[in-house]
């Protein structure tokens, strides 16, 4: 699989979510979508983020549509242990896939010029209004 640079500019108001650590090659898609959805200390500007992009080494490996925001550890893992998700201020969201046409349009593309050098925050917000 080749990786392209920003071929297409993200237009739509979304959350870049870095979960380097927690991806690796093969990793399922419950597990990709649990990594990406929680928990994070993030402010009251998430609720009017409609996207989710999963981001590990700089390019996008998952696009998801964002449903509704909980406190951490409100609602279920099926990959994770509470102890990785109950942290008192911090935020998950449920969600579902992107539409397909979002998906293939940003899957395998760069991100990595959205983040300044040194960027240690997991959560870069793009066009989400203040």
């Amino acid at each position: 699989m080749s990786f392209t640079g920003v071929a297409t500019p993200i237009e739509e108001p979304a959350l870049l979510i870095r979960i380097n650590q927690m991806y690796f090659p093969g990793i399922s898609a419950q597990a990709l979508y649990e990594a990406t959805r929680g928990v994070w200390v993030i402010g009251e500007r998430r609720e009017k983020a409609r996207y989710a992009f999963t981001v590990a080494g700089g390019i996008i490996r998952e696009v998801f549509e964002i449903q509704s925001w909980h406190s951490a550890a409100s609602t279920p893992y099926q990959t994770r242990p509470l102890h990785d998700v109950s942290y008192k201020g911090r935020w998950e969201f449920l969600g579902e896939l992107a539409p397909e046409t979002m998906r293939k349009r940003y899957i395998d593309r760069s991100v990595a010029d959205y983040f300044p050098q040194g960027a240690a925050n997991p959560i870069m917000y793009i066009n989400v209004p203040r």
